[in-house]
């Protein structure tokens, strides 16, 4: 005899298992039913019905072990014996009406029960093993140039990117595409409306796609717990959600999104407790892939076409694999399959953070090196070419500069400490912080040497600004060092004049007017002004400052600095923010030139 049966309140007392074997009945109210901690079990959820099974009951190998009836609706059964590593997998649906019961009984002889506690009602479809159609949920710098070059690497797949911003779409839809990389207009212009297609129409896309990337926004918290630190994750789970609900077959669901370690767990809860049925009720099922994005803005394109590697992380399930297999397939039409690298789902979350975190680390540890180099003479690019010589080192990423910006490096390295902390890893989240600390000690000890050299004020005194972008080649202003320099020049009461050759005004005003302060954008207005070119913007200024190395101000030529000068009130001042400019060039002009890592030049009297 199988030893319980949980069900609801109802009359049923000739059930029998599949095998017919007599089920001892017994409602909530039953005196019979054993006592576990000293307690009737009563009518359960899935969820504490599998965990209150797993702890008070004695499995019988032999049969059905544990079965919650339900009014109306398939029972939950756990099977003999129960492992706590079973998945969702695919079981058939097995249904038998006894006499005297008034409920339809539905026992999965190896039904699985996952570890969110949710129940697998079998038959379920299988996720594609081969992709035709992609949806992408989110039209920014990631999802946009991604599916972009999917699709021209692809022409047998149709790629849909959506988006809630209408604005934003129909940009993508015009000559004029919201995102700027060098490349990607003409991957656009060859793809768009033939298997390239942008839309705000997100429930068809999903409901047509085999595969879906998650690729929107997770910006820092800016409330709430983890405030300053941690990854809001509202719009993943909006767009999870979202799948959910409108999906009509099983889909592969892959995080394009820099996400914290084990978000695609939550994911998994979510869809797997509002997975639904197709029309003839087979369940439908999802697999989560964890594919990161290593581009770099400005190289976006020329990264997507040659990687230095596909990361894609799975489930180390029979589903999971067959998941990973199919995106895989999809790479291989363009990328050497030696470079797609398939791990668990943990590792290739982890690994995205990790990467940009030793990147930024590379950065700090460089520009920390350059203020050494300012205070004693040395040549900064002189040092990172010697280290950069030692094979254990490389030279990649050792370039000083006035600090590291951008969507990525900052966001990601405060996730890494968030994550450090609630582990309880206090000592590795301080050394993390420690990164993000001496990149803000780079900008504000930059823009305190601007200062201290234009005589100790630069109230009402004309600054040019060059480069607004957090890097050449992009129109992205995020986390700019540009944007710390200039408010702190506006806190000194100074006039601005900036130039950038691909970010807008808007931008910049945006960028620079303080939230939530009353009339701070007339003030910015009045303040700060917009030139059209590097020469208008430095007409009548006291100093210079280099903030984006643009190839339009590293190719500048010795007469176009000699235009500049003699605009320019004198003493004349450029300060090199990414050590591009020929220093020896600009003081022969006239100019007196401060870089970043190039310590003054001493002429000790017993050396000349």
């Amino acid at each position: 005899m199988c030893p319980l049966l949980f069900c609801s309140s109802r009359s049923a007392s000739q059930l029998v298992c599949l095998r017919g074997c007599p089920l001892k009945f017994a409602g909530t109210s039953d005196p019979s039913v054993p006592r576990h901690h000293g307690s009737h079990p009563a009518f359960l959820g899935p969820l504490s019905l599998v965990q209150s099974a797993l702890k008070c009951c004695s499995f019988s190998s032999e049969c059905c072990s544990a079965l919650c009836l339900f009014p109306s609706r398939p029972s939950l059964v756990i099977p003999p014996p129960f492992r706590p590593d079973h998945h969702l997998n695919e079981f058939p649906l097995l249904s038998r009406s006894a006499a005297g019961a008034q409920d339809i009984i539905a026992v999965m002889p190896a039904a699985v029960i996952n570890l969110n506690g949710s129940s697998s009602h079998s038959p379920v479809q299988s996720v594609p093993s081969h992709v035709r159609s992609i949806c992408c949920i989110g039209a920014g710098y990631v999802g946009g140039p991604t599916c972009s070059v999917i699709a021209l690497k692809c022409p047998h797949i149709k790629v849909t990117i959506v988006d809630v911003n209408p604005v934003r779409i129909a940009a993508w839809n015009s000559d004029v595409l919201p995102v700027f990389e060098p490349g990607l207009d003409a991957v656009v212009r060859e793809c768009r409306g033939r298997n390239l297609f942008f839309s705000t129409d997100i429930d068809k896309a999903i409901q047509e796609a085999d595969l879906i990337f998650v690729s929107v926004n997770t910006p820092t918290k800016t409330s709430g717990v983890g405030k300053g630190f941690a990854a809001d994750l509202h719009y993943v789970e909006a767009s999870t959600r979202r799948i959910a609900s409108v999906a009509t077959s099983s889909k592969i669901i892959v995080e394009k999104s820099t996400v914290p370690c084990r978000t695609a767990a939550s994911m998994r809860t979510i869809l797997e407790s509002n997975s639904s049925y197709t029309a003839d009720g087979t369940l439908i099922s999802f697999q989560i892939l964890s594919n990161p994005e290593f581009l770099a803005e400005g190289t976006a394109i020329r990264d997507l076409m040659a990687p230095d590697r596909v990361l894609i992380g799975s489930l180390d399930t029979q589903q999971g694999k067959a998941a990973a297999n199919a995106l895989s397939e999809v790479y291989q039409n363009w990328v050497d399959p030696t470079k797609i690298y398939q791990t668990g789902l943990w590792s290739s979350e982890l690994s995205k953070l990790a990467a940009n975190a030793l990147l930024a680390q590379r950065i700090s540890s460089i520009n920390s090196l350059s203020a050494i180099c300012e205070a004693t003479g040395a040549d900064v690019d002189e040092v990172a070419h010697a280290c950069g010589l030692d094979a254990r080192i490389g030279p990649k990423f050792l370039k000083a500069s006035v600090g590291f910006g951008g969507s990525c490096f900052q966001k990601d390295i405060l996730n890494l400490v968030y994550l450090s902390e609630s582990l309880g890893l206090s000592e590795v989240a301080d050394y993390w912080h420690q990164v993000i600390k001496m990149n803000e000690y780079s900008k504000s000890r930059f823009a305190r040497k601007v200062v201290s050299t234009l005589f100790n004020t630069i109230t009402m005194k004309k600054i040019a600004v060059l480069g607004f972008a957090f890097k050449k080649d992009t129109g992205d202003t995020r986390e700019s060092a540009a944007i710390t320099l200039c408010k702190y020049f506006r806190q000194e009461r100074a006039q601005i004049s900036i130039y950038d050759p691909k970010v807008t005004t808007n931008q910049i005003m945006l960028d620079l007017t303080e939230p939530g302060v009353l009339d701070d954008s007339q003030a910015v207005q009045q303040q700060v002004k917009i030139a059209t070119s590097m020469k208008e913007a430095c007409e009548d200024a006291e100093a210079v400052i280099i903030c984006t190395e643009w190839d339009e101000f590293r190719d500048a030529t010795a007469q176009d600095w000699d235009e500049i000068y003699r605009s320019m009130k004198k003493p004349a001042f450029v300060f090199d923010g990414r050590g591009i400019v020929d220093a020896k060039v600009l003081r022969s002009v006239g100019f007196k030139v401060h870089a970043v890592g190039k310590g003054p030049l001493i002429v000790d009297p017993i050396w000349a």
